[in-house]
């Protein structure tokens, strides 16, 4: 039999003005902020992971989940995958402030019996959390979307093909341009100039789809290393 095609993709409501999404985006957190909708990750985590960036942002990154400096601090990416997201970004010309970061779960996955480390969300979880990702993409409405790690894309779009073989091909979200790339936990595991220079040409795509500048020397980051 063929496989089953996925499920037709709903269209964005109509977009808001700046103040309605402000308003929105703000309800939505304080909604967020108290669900409890994962018994297990509700009475485990320190706190709810929301988001962080504009809500004017043309461009959004989406992640997995959140780590143990995530749940400390409330804010995503800002452990040491963080720090090179913020790298990554600031090598894109832009700053944290310039785009909106969030992850699939809002939760950080609990590790009973562990005391460190963090562990991948389930289908579950993500199917009962990701709700709260469409309903802040519905009000953003960014013009791309990066997904960092194959767990982001499975969230986003279903797809479970392999980061390694979706990265650097355009996916469509809903109509918006997704990019899949690595994760930058990967890039802290594999820092050779090849793989690093793979995330950089998904970047410069990006960069390309929102007519942002590029230099020379943007363009030709990791060229001489790899």
């Amino acid at each position: 039999m063929p496989p089953t095609p996925p499920p037709a993709q709903p269209p964005l409501p109509p977009p808001l003005d700046p103040a309605a999404k402000e308003a929105a985006l703000a309800e939505l957190r304080v909604k967020a902020l108290a669900c409890t909708r994962c018994p297990n990750l509700a009475s485990s985590r320190t706190t709810v992971v929301f988001g962080v960036g504009t809500v004017q942002a043309r461009l959004m990154f989406v992640g997995e989940a959140p780590g143990a400096d995530e749940d400390e601090q409330g804010e995503p990416f800002v452990g040491k995958a963080g720090e090179l997201l913020t790298r990554m970004i600031g090598a894109m010309g832009l700053s944290r402030s310039d785009v909106y970061i969030a992850n699939i779960l809002k939760c950080r996955p609990d590790t009973p019996g562990q005391t460190s480390g963090n562990r991948k969300p389930t289908t579950d979880e993500m199917a009962t959390c990701i709700p709260w990702l469409h309903q802040q993409i519905d009000i953003i409405q960014p013009s791309a979307i990066v997904a960092l790690g194959a767990t982001a894309v499975e969230g986003l779009l279903g797809k479970t093909l392999g980061i390694s073989k979706l990265r650097g091909n355009w996916q469509q979200y809903r109509g918006i341009h997704l990019m899949p790339t690595y994760h930058p936990a990967y890039l802290l595991r594999n820092q050779a100039p090849s793989e690093k220079r793979k995330v950089w040409e998904d970047l410069m795509a990006v960069m390309e789809h929102l007519e942002l500048p590029i230099s020379a020397k943007q363009r030709g980051y990791f060229l001489s290393k790899v």
